[in-house]
C-alpha cells in the first residue's frame, strides 16, 4: 500500500460545512397599536381593565335643554310679534264688513262678535286692551262697518261712534191686539208684513226671547198667541233699517222693565203674572181710565172668588170676548183686528175650541189667554182691585151710550135689579 505524500494531490471528500452566518444587528420591535379591534386578552382581567380605561359616551342632556329653551323663546317671541301686529294693525286691511253690535251687549260679547265676524282673532286680547286703555265705557250698539287688519285703536274708535241712524216713533195705545200690534209696524214700513212680526213675536220662526224669565213662564195652554198681552203699549223711537227681531225685543224689553216693579206684589200675593196680564187686558177693554180700573178690577174679583150661589162657576161674563157682539164694542171674537186675522167673521161663526178658551159666558175664571195689551194702569188694577168695592159685594157695571144722557159714565151694582135699572139709567134699555 502506497501513502501519498504529494499536497496538491487530490484529498478524500470531508464532510460537507455550514456556510457561516452573517452576523447583523438586530431590528427593533415594532411598536404595538392598541385599538379595539385587537385580539380579546388572553385572560378576563386583562379585559376587564381595558373596559374600565375606555371612555364612555354620554347623552347630552345639557344641549337639549339648551334648544328647548330656545325653542321657547322663539316661539314666545313669534307670539309675542303675532300679540303687536295684531294691536297695531296688520296692515294689509280685509273686505269691509257690517258688524252688529246689540243694545246692552257686554265687552265679553263684543269681542266675541268681531272675533265671530273675523275682524280680530284674539277677543281676550281686544277684551283686555279696550278694558285697560280705558276706552269699553265708550262702544255703544249698532252696526258698524269694519274691516280685518285694523288696528284695536281704529276699532275702538269706530265702535265709539254714536249712530246716525234714522229713528221712526211707534205708538202703541194701550189696549191694542198682537195683530193690531203688527199692523203699526207693518203700516211704518218696518216690517213687510204682519205674519212676519207674528211669527218672530210668537217664537214659531225660531225667535228666542228666553232672556226674559216671563216669557220662560208662559203657559203652553192652547191660547191664540203666546206674545199676545206682552207687547207693551209705549211710544218708541226706534231705528228704522233694524229687522223684525230689534223691534219685538224692543217691546217685550220695556214689558220686562215696567212688570219687574210687580215683582214683590206678586210673590206677596201668589199670584202669576200671566194671570194678571189676562185679567189686566180685560179690565183695558172694558174700562181703560185710572179713576175706573180698580173698581172694574173688584167687579171681576169678586164673580171669580164670590161663595155667592149666582156666582158658583165663577165666570167673568165679559162682552169683550163673548159668543155675542154689539157693532159699538171691540170683541176679541167677533169685530177685533184678530178675529179679522182669522177670518171668523167671514167665516160666520167662531170654531168651538176658540169658544171653550175664550167665551168667558162658557169659561169658568180666566180664559186661556189675554186680548190685548194692557197699560200700567190697568196690571196694577187687577193685582190691586179696590177693596171698598170688593168689600161691598159690588159684581156689575155698565157704562153710558154715547147717544144717550150719560155718555162713558160708570155705573156700578150689587145685584141683577140694580144693574137693570142701571142699563135703563146708561141708555142701554
Amino acid at each position: 500500500m502506497k501513502i501519498n505524500r504529494n499536497s496538491g494531490a487530490e484529498q478524500p471528500n470531508p464532510l460537507p460545512q455550514q456556510p457561516t452566518p452573517v452576523r447583523r444587528a438586530p431590528k427593533a420591535a415594532p411598536i404595538r397599536q392598541e385599538t379595539y379591534d385587537d385580539p380579546e386578552p388572553d385572560d378576563e382581567e386583562d379585559e376587564e381593565d381595558e373596559e374600565e380605561e375606555r371612555p364612555r359616551r354620554r347623552f347630552p342632556f345639557g344641549c337639549l335643554i339648551v334648544l328647548l329653551m330656545l325653542a321657547l323663546v322663539a316661539f314666545g317671541g313669534y307670539k309675542v310679534y303675532r300679540f303687536y301686529g295684531e294691536v297695531d294693525g296688520s296692515g294689509n286691511l280685509g273686505k269691509e264688513q257690517t258688524v252688529s253690535i246689540q243694545k246692552g251687549a257686554s265687552l265679553t260679547e263684543v269681542s266675541a262678535a268681531l272675533k265671530e265676524d273675523g275682524i280680530i282673532e284674539y277677543d281676550w286680547l281686544f277684551k283686555l286692551y279696550a278694558r285697560y286703555s280705558g276706552n269699553a265705557g265708550a262702544l255703544q250698539y249698532g252696526k258698524f262697518t269694519l274691516r280685518s287688519g285694523m288696528s284695536y285703536n281704529d276699532i275702538i274708535a269706530t265702535l265709539s261712534e254714536v249712530q246716525r241712524r234714522k229713528t221712526v216713533d211707534i205708538t202703541i195705545p194701550e189696549g191694542t191686539t198682537a195683530v193690531g200690534v203688527a199692523k203699526i209696524f207693518v203700516n211704518a214700513g218696518l216690517v213687510p208684513d204682519v205674519d212676519t212680526f207674528l211669527n218672530c213675536a210668537n217664537g214659531t220662526d225660531g225667535s228666542d226671547f228666553s232672556q226674559y224669565d216671563f216669557w220662560n213662564n208662559i203657559p203652553d195652554n192652547g191660547r191664540l198667541m203666546k206674545c199676545e198681552g206682552y207687547l207693551y203699549p209705549d211710544t218708541y223711537n226706534v231705528f228704522a233699517d233694524e229687522d223684525v227681531y230689534y223691534y219685538v225685543d224692543t217691546l217685550y224689553a220695556e214689558f220686562a222693565d215696567k212688570t219687574s216693579q210687580l215683582a214683590t206684589e206678586l210673590a206677596d200675593k201668589g199670584v202669576t203674572l200671566d194671570d194678571v196680564v189676562i185679567l189686566a187686558s180685560f179690565i183695558q177693554e172694558e174700562a181703560g181710565i185710572a179713576s175706573e180700573d180698580a173698581k172694574v178690577s173688584a167687579c171681576f174679583h169678586n164673580r171669580m172668588e164670590s161663595t155667592d150661589p149666582q156666582w158658583s162657576s165663577h165666570r167673568l161674563e165679559s162682552n169683550a170676548s163673548s159668543h155675542f157682539m154689539y157693532d159699538t164694542e171691540n170683541n176679541y171674537l167677533w169685530n177685533s183686528p184678530t178675529a179679522e186675522y182669522y177670518g171668523w167673521p167671514a167665516a160666520g161663526a167662531i170654531p168651538e175650541d176658540v169658544l171653550n178658551k175664550y167665551d168667558t159666558y162658557r169659561v169658568s175664571g180666566l180664559p186661556a189667554g189675554p186680548l190685548s195689551s194692557p197699560g200700567f194702569d190697568c196690571l196694577n188694577a187687577a193685582l190691586n182691585p179696590d177693596q171698598q168695592f170688593m168689600d161691598e159685594g159690588y159684581y156689575f157695571f155698565v157704562t153710558g151710550n154715547p147717544s144717550g144722557d150719560y155718555p162713558g159714565q160708570f155705573f156700578y151694582a150689587r145685584t141683577d135689579a140694580e144693574h137693570e135699572a142701571n142699563c135703563v139709567k146708561a141708555g142701554w134699555r
